[in-house]
């Protein structure tokens, strides 16, 4: 009988979740969903010192914020539990006498001080350093107070990657690691072997970091008497400049913020999943149907992806123009400007409707509508730094409003009318658009962009408008 996929997401509760993680997060759930199998939470909170309180909750959250939810956690039972590492000792030590008993691993006597010794001869001698070199003879009992040690059996390997494809190396990388470190907590070498294994997982899906260990994990494999299970090793993610992988150092958002900054979960999902992969087509958004359906390992690239954030708000404008308007103005309740506090839900509605072409992400709402719900002062900046209208003499430009006032004070300010008298100043007027939309836009938005002019002066209505106007008038004296 064939083994169901059983994926996992490992996180270390050591601060919060960027990009990077998620998209191993991502995957691991896709491979999952796709066959119909379990995707799991495990924390792996077994070093202490990095550990960062409310990390593991942080986690969490950032997974259902994103929608990828996982069926057996620390926060859902499941059958194999628990699910922090931390909470799993008597397990990892149960798996260590397998190994002491098989003279698999031993006591480490050395002090950090002999060990550095160590490391100094073998620099002094041009040799790598290699702690089997160094294997006491007669190790004492482990009693748990010393770190115990992996006793490696130095061979070549070969094996295969899901998007690195065939990898080997030989025997000289292979070396003795920390099995338990001397507080009774496990590596995570070890640890996450042991867990695997207990957890009946199929499918490993990590980072590139990992990949210079494979060696020592698949001959811990073999003392252990275990399957290694399919890997799959992510290439980094890369800053957007392309020279360097992509990291909390670097001021990489915390993937909350994005979420805070009004990214949809759908948008997040389809952007992440195409860094390093693709269906092999041009296609470049994806319904989260649509990745549960395409998604494959083997269609993962082998070399970095950049990280790009214009190309994520791109996407996350996709998604939003893509919502019916209902649905949207749901999703954007907390973003207003304050300024359209006791606006009623038509009106703002409207508004939203003119925007939502143009808004990349719901933070943006209160720049891009602020002008519907007050009165912005006069910027004659934004006539002196228009490419076209700062080439206007100010008296022409007096008079060109002054005409498009008149003709807009008969107007019943539909956008129908509106659109037609705009267009027939044209004609009387011998102006471009880009002169004399632009003149009106700034007057009744004071704006360096809007929606359609038309559309814009229904909405904020005839009153609003020509009073806009008249104190653009008012400045131009």
């Amino acid at each position: 009988m064939k083994q169901s996929v059983r994926t996992r997401f490992a996180p270390s509760p050591t601060g919060f979740l960027h990009v990077g993680g998620i998209r191993t997060a991502l995957f691991a759930w896709l491979v999952a969903r796709q066959a119909g199998g379990q995707f799991i939470l495990r924390l792996e909170d077994t070093d202490k010192n990095r550990e960062v309180e409310g990390s593991a909750e942080h986690l969490i959250k950032s997974l259902h914020a994103l929608g990828l939810d996982y069926d057996e956690g620390p926060d859902k039972p499941g059958p194999y539990g628990p699910y922090r590492q931390s909470e799993r000792l008597d397990m990892y030590k149960k798996w260590a006498q397998k190994l002491i008993e098989q003279d698999r691993a031993y006591a480490d006597p050395y002090t950090p001080e002999e060990v550095q010794r160590f490391r100094e001869q073998a620099q002094k001698e041009k040799k790598p350093f290699l702690y089997r070199n160094h294997r006491p003879e007669n190790p004492l009992k482990w009693d748990g107070r010393q770190p115990l040690r992996f006793k490696s059996d130095p061979k070549a390997y070969q094996w295969h990657d899901e998007v690195m494809g065939d990898l080997s190396t030989g025997p000289e990388v292979i070396d003795d690691f920390i099995l338990i470190k001397s507080d009774g907590f496990p590596t995570y070498n070890f640890a996450h072997i042991v867990d695997d294994a207990e957890m009946k997982i199929t499918h490993i899906i990590r980072g590139q970091e990992f990949l210079a260990s494979m060696p020592n994990y698949l001959n811990l494999y073999e003392a252990l008497e275990l399957e290694p299970p399919i890997f799959a090793t992510m290439p980094h993610i890369l800053n957007e400049q392309g020279n360097k992988k992509l990291s909390k150092r670097d001021g990489v958002k915390d993937i909350l913020d994005y979420v805070a900054q009004g990214y949809l979960p759908e948008a997040l999902r389809s952007f992440i999943a195409t860094l390093g992969w693709n269906d092999g087509t041009t296609q470049e958004v994806f319904t989260t149907d649509e990745l549960i359906q395409k998604f494959s390992l083997d269609r993962v690239g082998k070399s970095g992806a950049h990280f790009d954030e214009r190309r994520l708000s791109w996407v996350n404008g996709h998604f939003i123009r893509e919502l019916p308007l209902d649905i949207l103005y749901g999703k954007v309740a907390g973003y207003w400007p304050d300024e359209a506090t006791g606006y009623d839900d038509a009106y703002k509605q409207q508004v939203l409707g003119l925007v939502q072409e143009r808004l990349k992400f719901f933070a943006e709402l209160p720049e891009l509508t602020i002008f519907f719900f007050k009165d912005l002062p006069i910027d004659l900046e934004l006539i002196s730094g228009h490419k076209q209208l700062k080439k206007v003499e100010s008296e022409d430009l007096k008079t060109l409003l002054e005409t498009a006032e008149a003709s807009l004070a008969e107007s019943d300010f539909s956008t129908t009318d509106l659109t037609n008298r705009l267009n027939g100043l044209l004609t009387i007027t011998h102006t471009k658009p880009a002169v004399l939309f632009s003149l009106i836009r700034i007057a009744t938005t004071q704006a360096s962009a809007s929606p359609g002019l038309a559309e814009t002066m229904h909405v904020l209505g005839k009153e609003v408008s020509m009073h806009r106007i008249q104190s653009q008038l008012a400045a131009l004296d």
